[in-house]
């Protein structure tokens, strides 16, 4: 399943000045300090405070990232490795799965789990390595997926043709209709949601675009497709992946993964006005 192997011109118009005009303009610049408002060319008024800049994504984003077990951490042996990480310029898209296990399962026992999924898609598949990104597990706890860094745009292989641009996000378990989401689980998909696509500066209650890279997904090749930034499989391939049940919760995961992002910026702002503050005060 993976495709790894990837106005018109606007016029200005001019207005005539009448004569006798530019006695006018020099008396506006006159009264312009007069009024503590700085002549054109000039810099602000003393006293007054440069606007802030905008907060960085890199900074506010990095609040949002969930505690990760590595791949080291879950035993991913890398006799089984056979793919080099393959990244696409960003993530603009989160698609989220099912891996098909039986619900009920100790959670001491996920990262067996995790490697049974390891073993079925790098050997049995032949794609060389795990395919999704990540692996979420009834009790909430985050599971690094295919190499190649959680915090790069890894190309993995858990959708055919919209591989490219998207993170895999894999529900450990089996959510058919009525099938209950753990609410640990959900939360911790909704942080892994508004994590990704913040370092893209992506909004997941938008809409993006997409590059399909395979026909056999449900968009010819080479076309480019507009997406929700949360989708699921289903939506990009004939499968009944991630079940209905996680299918009925996609509006609630991106509505709580762009709530988690409003937090973060309004956070980092704050953060960001104290230093401001005590900067001032210092000086």
């Amino acid at each position: 399943m993976s495709d790894v192997r990837g106005a018109g011109r606007r016029g200005y118009r001019v207005r005539r000045v009448a004569a006798g005009s530019g006695a006018v303009a020099a008396a506006v610049l006159l009264a312009l300090p007069l009024a503590g408002v700085p002549p054109f060319g000039i810099g602000p008024a003393q006293g007054t405070r440069t606007p802030a800049a905008p907060i960085s994504p890199v900074v506010w984003a990095g609040t949002l990232k969930p505690p990760i077990v590595t791949r080291a951490q879950w035993g991913a042996d890398p006799k089984l490795l056979d793919q080099k990480p393959h990244y696409a310029d960003s993530v603009r898209a989160v698609v989220i799965h099912h891996t098909g296990h039986p619900n009920g399962y100790d959670c001491a026992d996920s990262p067996a789990l995790v490697r049974e999924v390891y073993q079925a898609h790098a050997v049995n598949k032949e794609w060389g390595d795990i395919g999704y990104n990540f692996l979420v597990d009834t009790c909430g706890t985050i599971y690094e997926g295919r190499l190649g860094g959680a915090d790069r745009a890894v190309i993995g292989a858990h959708t055919v043709g919209l591989n490219t641009g998207t993170t895999g996000i894999a529900a450990i378990g089996t959510f058919t209709a009525g099938t209950p989401v753990p609410e640990p689980m959900r939360r911790s998909i909704e942080k892994l949601i508004a994590w990704k696509l913040a370092l893209a500066q992506a909004d997941p209650v938008a809409t993006t675009h997409l590059l399909s890279r395979n026909s056999d997904s449900r968009f010819t090749k080479n076309t480019t497709v507009t997406m929700p930034a949360v989708f699921g499989h289903i939506d990009a391939y004939e499968t009944n992946c991630p079940g209905d049940a996680l299918m009925q919760l996609l509006p609630a995961l991106r509505k709580g993964a762009a709530r988690l992002q409003g937090d973060a910026k309004l956070l980092a702002h704050e953060k960001d006005r104290r230093s401001r503050r005590q900067a001032d005060g210092a000086g």
